[in-house]
């Protein structure tokens, strides 16, 4: 095997890597693009599957403890990712008309 070889399959500089730098990042976690409305689009999904498993159609599972469980996960993701949307477009709301951070109402 020659150098050059030995560097393309030990770590070397010879092969490419995704730094991140770029819209798609692949570190991420894949519920980190959703935004507001995609989250929504998971609690909502998630709300029709509980009510899918709570009604027995077909496709729930034998045990629903573990259907429920699932159900929860993806419910709970989009509560998460559609509070942190929420929480991280209010600063930007305030700073847009021109209020400044007060702890109240101003006395004179």
């Amino acid at each position: 095997m020659s150098d050059q070889q030995a560097e393309g399959t030990d770590g070397g500089t010879a092969r490419t890597q995704d730094t991140g730098t770029g819209p798609f990042d692949p570190a991420a976690p894949w519920w980190a693009d959703l935004g507001t409305w995609g989250a929504v689009a998971l609690v909502v999904v998630g709300g029709a599957a509980a009510a899918w498993m709570f009604l027995g159609l077909p496709g729930t599972p034998d045990t629903p403890a573990t259907g429920y469980h699932q159900v929860a996960k993806v419910v709970a993701v989009g509560l998460v990712v559609a509070g942190t949307g929420l929480l991280g477009r209010r600063p930007e709301r305030g700073a847009a008309r021109g209020e400044a951070d007060t702890d109240g109402p101003e006395r004179a």
